[in-house]
């Protein structure tokens, strides 16, 4: 049975540390359903590691529902949030319809990019009483805007522009706030500033939590790592390597 979703909120009080991958189908939800974490995330980084795009710009409402459906099946103890991808939340209405739509396909949290511009979209998502999750830092729904991956809150100015988001978006009441490569002496600061979780990525050691792509993790997407991932597996050679077996086996039967 799943905890409630404002159990997310109340993990800082408690001390617990929120552990996080993301999931983008029914096996890989169902396998780590059993494995203690707290919280899959269905993020529009399928784009890349499951759809083949450059980034996650071209992700569309029906992608994020169709892979949300699957996880939310496979994930019977533990919750689960899905990504509001580019474009589906540029008003408070677009934002609210498409948040009850991830809610229908599932999702127990959705998660929308953004700081102080995203403030009425959240809003109205929350008044609907449908749980949200913040993401401030690298905005990869930005990633042309901004000519690639870069870390966050290293100029004075930027800082105090994340403080103040991080702080606006905490005051609304969301259930927990992603920092993507957000400078870590400046995550540290902002955990502490904030009443909700932080969950990390690519953002230091100090956050409330911790999440990584699943791809990244396992190492099944050797075209691509970040920096900040270190696999613990190698799931990419031994794919190729049982499908090299088997396709010799066909080709000379014993």
């Amino acid at each position: 049975m799943k905890p409630a979703p404002d159990s997310l909120r109340a993990s800082k009080a408690s001390g617990r540390r929120i552990a996080s991958l993301t999931a983008y189908d029914f096996p890989a939800a169902r396998l780590l359903d059993d494995c203690g974490l707290d919280l899959l995330l269905v993020g529009d980084s399928l784009g890349m590691v499951v759809l083949g795009h450059p980034d996650t710009t071209q992700v569309t409402m029906e992608d994020m529902l169709h892979h949300t459906r699957p996880v939310a099946r496979g994930a019977e103890k533990t919750l689960v949030a899905s990504d509001l991808p580019a474009g589906s939340c540029s008003t408070p209405e677009s934002a609210l319809q498409n948040a009850r739509r991830l809610r229908e396909a599932g999702a127990d949290f959705v998660k929308i990019e953004g700081g102080r511009e995203a403030l009425p979209m959240v809003e109205a998502i929350l008044a609907d009483k449908i749980p949200v999750i913040g993401h401030l830092g690298m905005l990869p729904q930005r990633v042309r805007e901004e000519g690639g991956y870069h870390v966050k809150g290293k100029s004075p100015a930027e800082a105090d522009r994340l403080l103040s988001d991080a702080r606006a978006l905490d005051a609304l009441g969301v259930s927990a706030i992603v920092l993507e490569l957000v400078h870590a002496p400046l995550a540290t600061e902002i955990t502490r500033a904030v009443a909700c979780p932080t969950i990390g990525i690519g953002s230091g050691q100090h956050c409330d939590g911790n999440i990584l792509v699943l791809h990244d993790l396992v190492g099944l997407y050797p075209w691509f790592r970040p920096k900040f991932a270190q696999p613990r597996a190698n799931f990419a050679a031994e794919l190729q390597s049982a499908a090299r077996s088997y396709a010799g086996e066909v080709r000379n039967p014993k």
